[in-house]
């Protein structure tokens, strides 16, 4: 696993953490919470390739 991914994931979340706070703060609560979801969405995609591979190795090790 890259280590980098675990930054951009870091540097997701603390975009989307102000940003929800600003969007809140002027009453735009259905804004913050579509930020919200658009960053949980990115980082999915980001993540779901190592999951495939994850279990693709599981796979792969009782197959022995």
């Amino acid at each position: 696993m890259e280590v980098s991914i675990i930054f951009k994931i870091a540097a997701v979340g603390i975009l989307v953490s102000v940003l929800s706070q600003v969007l809140k703060h002027s009453g735009r609560d259905e804004q913050a919470f579509l930020v919200s979801l658009a960053g949980l969405l990115v980082v999915l995609f980001w993540i779901v390739p190592y999951i495939y591979e994850l279990f693709d190795s599981i796979k792969q090790l009782f197959e022995l």
